[in-house]
């Protein structure tokens, strides 16, 4: 017959190789027991992890708040885009001295989309300098710029239109009088939210009807601020203004899949052929390849998220590393605890179960109150900046990024705890129990 003193030892010893499940609450109490047996020694060491994830958060949130910014700058403008003007040339070529000015006409374009089929949308442009309220409206004026488009140009530098619509193809073969006004523009000369389609307005005297309110999206200005800029018909400003068939500038798209310098490089030597100009001057045509500022916006990108992710994963190890350390102490200090649950019958699994789940929770803590803590720090950075256009916009982490947090976390917890665990099971149960 069993005693109660029998009946004891049997639920020790149960208890002391009985596996460790998520709904186990004994277990659950023991790890907390253990944490919380050296509070600030524990908290000492779960702060390392939760100032690294903190720091982790709070820079990819910034990384991220920093790309999308960036993008915002440029958002609606064509990063497969390049931009040919001209210039002196630099050498004498044909009999034709250098120093030579000379222009693009309206023959290069059709000559410019038959010999590159690399080419995916193409535009020339005219611009007008404003003189003194050089637009006005009965009583109201204005000095703005002019510009002379195609409709493909707002495929290119993309506007948003607040009213009416853009410049379309019969407006350019009609040469017809209208006009798309900025929204500087309509400020000044509609000052009460008037309707503004359908109105005339003067352009340096010349009457143009107003067909469409633009807003532009993104800051890259080209020939002036958008916002302060009355576009017209390509064809029709040079005829009202007596252009003649000049091209002041070019704007051009390379075909998906093509590299945008490949476009560029080609007009500029169809231009040099069609205008006497020698192949190898490096003046004569000017251009600018919008793909190359952008590549270099996208690897300095890659760099500071690169930058961030080393800097984060280091001081989470630094922290990870004080986790194990303080297992260590523990193990030491529960020595005799480890040795008694050996001696009755603790498989080498308990025991490495039991100090890796009290590394992994003591990790998963302090990470977790670091990713909360960080998040809503990028939520009031957010609000805070989302009060005017900055430079860092909207500053948060993926859903993904979080996960992928947690799971470092995990790791780290596994990791700080292989240590200690391999120390737990060097340890002799009869050194154990002798041990004061």
């Amino acid at each position: 017959m069993k005693t109660n003193t029998d009946t004891t030892q049997n639920k020790t010893k149960n208890s002391a190789f009985k596996s460790w499940g998520f709904f186990d609450l004994d277990r659950w109490q023991e790890i907390w027991i253990t944490i919380t047996h050296n509070k600030s020694r524990s908290f000492m060491t779960a702060f390392g992890v939760f100032w690294g994830m903190f720091m982790l958060v709070a820079m990819v949130g910034a990384g991220v708040a920093l790309e999308r910014g960036m993008n915002s700058q440029i958002e609606g403008f064509a990063t497969n885009s390049c931009f040919i003007w001209t210039d002196q040339t630099s050498e004498p070529y044909k009999g034709l001295k250098k120093g030579r000015r000379w222009d693009m006409e309206n023959e290069d374009i059709p000559l410019l989309i038959n010999s590159i089929p690399e080419i995916q949308y193409i535009a020339p442009v005219l611009f007008g300098g404003g003189g003194t309220n050089n637009v006005t409206r009965n009583d109201k004026a204005g000095s703005f710029r002019m510009k002379g488009n195609y409709p493909s140009y707002n495929s290119i530098d993309e506007s948003i239109m607040i009213a009416g619509r853009y410049i379309n193809d019969i407006d350019v073969a009609e040469k017809r009088k209208v006009c798309v006004i900025g929204e500087r523009v309509y400020e000044v000369l509609f000052p009460n939210n008037e309707d503004a389609l359908g109105k005339n307005i003067q352009v340096n005297g010349i009457y143009f009807q107003v067909i469409g309110v633009a807003r532009h999206t993104s800051n890259v200005n080209i020939g002036g601020d958008p916002k302060e800029t009355v576009v017209l018909p390509f064809t029709t400003m040079q005829q009202a203004f007596n252009q003649g068939n000049i091209v002041h500038f070019i704007a051009a798209t390379a075909q998906p899949g093509i590299k945008v310098k490949v476009v560029e490089d080609r007009i500029k030597e169809v231009l040099k052929a069609s205008h006497n100009i020698s192949p190898t001057d490096k003046t004569a045509v000017g251009g600018m390849n919008i793909e190359d500022q952008f590549t270099m916006f996208l690897y300095l990108g890659i760099g500071i998220a690169s930058l961030i992710w080393i800097v984060g994963l280091g001081t989470l190890m630094a922290g990870g590393i004080g986790v194990s350390n303080i297992m260590l102490v523990t193990v030491r200090e529960r020595t005799k605890e480890i040795g008694i649950r050996r001696a009755l019958g603790a498989t080498p699994r308990n025991i490495i179960t039991q100090i890796l789940s009290e590394s992994v929770v003591l990790t998963l803590i302090a990470g977790v109150g670091g990713i909360m803590l960080g998040v809503g720090l990028l939520q009031i950075v957010g609000v805070a900046l989302s009060q005017g256009d900055q430079f860092f916009k909207d500053p948060q982490i993926s859903f993904t990024v979080a996960i992928a947090s947690l799971f470092i976390l995990l790791v780290i917890g596994v990791l700080a705890g292989f240590l200690p665990a391999n120390r737990a099971m060097s340890i002799k149960p009869i050194e154990a129990i002798r041990e004061e």
